[in-house]
């Protein structure tokens, strides 16, 4: 029997003709409206003005987007840099013909990475308080925004578990299977919810986001521990290793867990806000 069995094969897109609207795209554009909509209700709370938020929205959607798709080329397919040099900033590939893809191809961590760069250059040219302020209140929309992108891989039959070896899991018809996955993808928008809830539990019901890093640190342990551990049911991406080794993912994730505690429990701010 195979009450547990899911057989996934949907549609990745809408065809308009002349334009293919990815489902995957409307994941990342629904991250980025809600994500606006809770730092909107935040900056009022702290009596930001209008315009620092409509500038903190253009420097977090150019620096993810392009952080997240230079995190997965370096990490995962450094090959396009000669292959396919272009398309690893335009939506479209080259290679074999020309063909618009939307931006596929993103990683988590060089999207981090490249959120605390805007951020700070964010803070440096608009906001004049610290660094940190502005990441303690980001990580927030942030953690929510990881949910719809992990439910738009799912969507997408990609970053996908490891075979099952029962009847549970899910089939991916899509990539011409029979036998039943980790629906990982789930796995970890599942647990980003909680990740979410406890960054804006604390800062609306609690004075954490008073200690500079705090929420920071936080969002980096969560975000980082979970995605730790489901990658011990996920596939390797492109890479090959033993079966007792961390694997990419896993060896990346480890300082980003060790900076959060670092900020939690460690680190003193130089200067206190006005």
């Amino acid at each position: 029997m195979f009450l547990l069995q899911i057989d996934w094969n949907p549609i990745k897109f809408i065809d308009l003709g002349f334009f293919k609207l990815h489902f995957y795209s409307l994941m990342w554009i629904t991250a980025f409206i809600l994500g606006f909509q809770i730092t909107k209700r935040i900056y009022k709370n702290e009596g930001q003005s209008e315009e620092s938020l409509d500038s903190l929205f253009i420097y977090s959607v150019i620096g993810i987007m392009l952080g997240a798709r230079l995190g997965h080329v370096i990490f995962y397919q450094s090959e396009l840099i000669t292959e396919d040099f272009f398309s690893i900033f335009l939506p479209f590939k080259f290679k074999g013909g020309f063909e618009f893809t939307g931006f596929q191809g993103l990683a988590s961590h060089g999207a981090a990475i490249a959120m605390i760069i805007s951020m700070y250059i964010y803070n440096k040219k608009v906001l004049h308080k610290t660094v940190l302020w502005i990441l303690d209140r980001v990580v927030i929309p942030v953690a929510l925004g990881a949910v719809f992108v992990r439910i738009g891989n799912f969507i997408n039959s990609e970053i996908i578990g490891k075979y099952t070896g029962s009847d549970f899991g899910v089939v991916f018809k899509q990539l011409g299977e029979t036998a039943p996955r980790h629906p990982a993808q789930l796995y970890e928008a599942f647990c980003y919810v909680f990740v979410f809830l406890a960054l804006f539990y604390f800062y609306w019901k609690t004075n954490k986001s008073e200690q500079q890093g705090f929420l920071f640190g936080l969002f980096l342990v969560l975000l980082w521990t979970v995605r730790f551990f489901v990658e011990f049911v996920k596939e390797a991406q492109n890479v090959e290793r033993a079966d007792w080794a961390l694997n990419t993912g896993q060896l990346l994730s480890i300082p980003f867990v060790l900076i959060g505690l670092y900020f939690m429990f460690i680190y003193k701010p130089k200067t206190k806000l006005s």
